[in-house]
């Protein structure tokens, strides 16, 4: 890295100590490095889950920013003295090349901590240095740098929903559920470009949490650093990284000045429509349970085309569900009541989760049909379905389960195009049997979704919506619903047919 045309050589301090700045491509270990300590966070070997070591953002006096590090054995040594955004001087150290991957700054070199290295924190400086320097990218350079593994850069726009609701909604972030959920999704709107979801996770995602329910009022511009470019399922996303912050409104001049421009610019305020353009890509069976084995893989949308073998039977399949939430009901007392509404005398309402046995050329699995996926494979509604049979057979009481319908057995022997999605359940391996959000016509070109984070409730299952965090009260109700999934799942494979030639 060349020297900037005003740059500093190494200078004499006040101490007689020689100071050497970050701009320089190669570090001298018998100089002195003085910086404000931007961030500190553990890196972490996701396969092997080992500990990397200590990684840290710097920034020096001239705002020149360097990733520095400290191995695992040393961390103990050095972290009880680090605070972020305190200054420090650090002496005997060296300069190791910058790594190719999830790199957090420009700079070709990384300060790391010798084996007779010595910080000490600046008490009584005088020098000024930044507080912090980012790395804003538009769409176009994300959409070109993704999954590249590379530079990790910096976001910053204006927030369209929170986990399916929009900002006028006032969306509540349950910490229960995050702890449990570990992730938020965001959607984001950057300046002047398209709408982009942002996944939050693990410290992050409560960073956001806890930021979010701070502010008075709803706080709509969010910077997040060191996000990582990803293709997820069609979707040009960003997924926040171990080394990610969270910052809105009024926390750093960045997130200021957006502010300052949204008020400026109203119409881009009150736009609600937060649609992220996905392209759903077609997947065999084969390829949809590779990608579940994955080690990245994160929840996905996948069009994949195949034969209905049969209809599972030995589980329910509808359910009956709140009325006004379409959580799972339970029983109670007397009536049936809503544990995530906490009405004690809902209203029943049948809805799909039938499982049907399907396969292609690569592989045979379980699809369930949730809500309107079933309705749009059978052409009727399962509380018209139930209606019928209990209007067909009086003398059964209404708490006997309904047979699975006619409608239903028919369309064995079919081929759809099934637009399915890959959840946290198929990828913490609670579950193979893979979620139908909607049935495609066979003559469908390659089609563009629009998948708005809209709370639609139980017509794809609650767990199951991108970035819908589970409340505690509603992931007991989903538990419940798949209750059987897990005890029935092996048989449920083992009645289906092996795959057809020429289908």
């Amino acid at each position: 890295m060349a020297m900037k045309a005003n740059g500093k050589s190494p200078i004499t301090s006040d101490y007689d100590e020689k100071v050497m700045f970050f701009e320089m491509s190669l570090l001298d270990p018998t100089t002195q490095l003085r910086f404000r300590l931007i961030h500190f966070w553990e890196a972490w070997n996701p396969i092997k889950k080992t500990l990397i070591g200590l990684e840290m953002l710097l920034i020096d006096e001239q705002g020149t920013v360097i990733q520095g590090f400290i191995s695992p054995g040393r961390i103990q040594k050095y972290l009880p003295k680090m605070k972020r955004g305190s200054v420090y001087k650090l002496n005997n150290f060296y300069g190791s090349s910058n790594k190719s991957v999830y790199r957090v700054s420009s700079h070709a070199v990384t300060v790391s901590f010798s084996w007779n290295s010595e910080l000490s924190e600046l008490l009584d400086n005088t020098t000024p240095f930044d507080e912090d320097r980012f790395r804003f990218h538009s769409y176009e350079e994300f959409e070109a740098n993704r999954d590249l593994k590379g530079d990790l850069y910096d976001v910053v726009g204006h927030m369209k929903l929170v986990n399916g609701q929009s900002l006028t909604e006032r969306p509540v972030l349950d910490e229960v559920a995050i702890a449990a959920a570990r992730h938020v999704l965001v959607h984001v709107q950057l300046h002047d470009g398209p709408v982009m979801k942002l996944y939050i996770w693990d410290q992050a995602a409560k960073e956001f949490c806890l930021k979010f329910k701070s502010y008075e009022n709803t706080p709509t511009v969010l910077l997040v650093t060191t996000v990582n470019t990803k293709l997820l399922g069609g979707t040009l996303a960003l997924t926040s990284m171990s080394s990610s912050r969270v910052f809105m409104d009024n926390d750093v001049q960045p997130t200021v000045d957006y502010l300052a421009w949204l008020c400026s610019n109203p119409e881009n305020g009150k736009e609600v429509n937060a649609e992220v353009v996905t392209k759903r890509e077609p997947m065999s069976i084969g390829e949809i349970f590779s990608y579940m084995k994955q080690e990245s893989a994160k929840e996905a949308f996948f069009e994949c085309t195949a034969t209905i073998d049969d209809v599972v039977h030995g589980s329910p399949w509808y359910y009956i569900s709140c009325g006004g939430c379409h959580t799972k009901a339970s029983k109670g007392p007397t009536s049936l009541m809503c544990a995530k509404c906490g009405n004690v005398n809902v209203a029943g309402v049948p809805q799909y989760r039938a499982k049907i046995s399907v396969y292609d050329n690569s592989e045979q699995a379980v699809f369930v049909l949730l809500g309107d996926a079933g309705r749009q494979l059978i052409g009727k509604k399962a509380s018209e379905l139930v209606s019928n049979y209990f209007e067909a057979n009086e003398t059964q009481g209404v708490n006997n389960e309904v047979p699975v319908p006619e409608a239903l057995i028919s369309t064995i022997g079919q081929k759809h195009k099934f637009c399915v999605k890959v959840t946290e359940h198929n990828l913490s391996g609670k579950t193979r049997s893979i979620t139908v959000t909607k049935i495609l016509s066979l003559d469908t070109l390659p089609d563009i979704e629009a998948s708005v984070g809209t709370n639609v409730a139980a017509t794809s299952d609650e767990t199951f919506l991108p970035g819908n965090i589970v409340s505690a009260d509603s992931k007991s109700s989903v538990d419940s619903a798949d209750e059987g999934t897990k005890k029935t799942e092996s048989a449920e494979m083992q009645k289906a047919k092996r795959p057809k030639c020429g289908n």
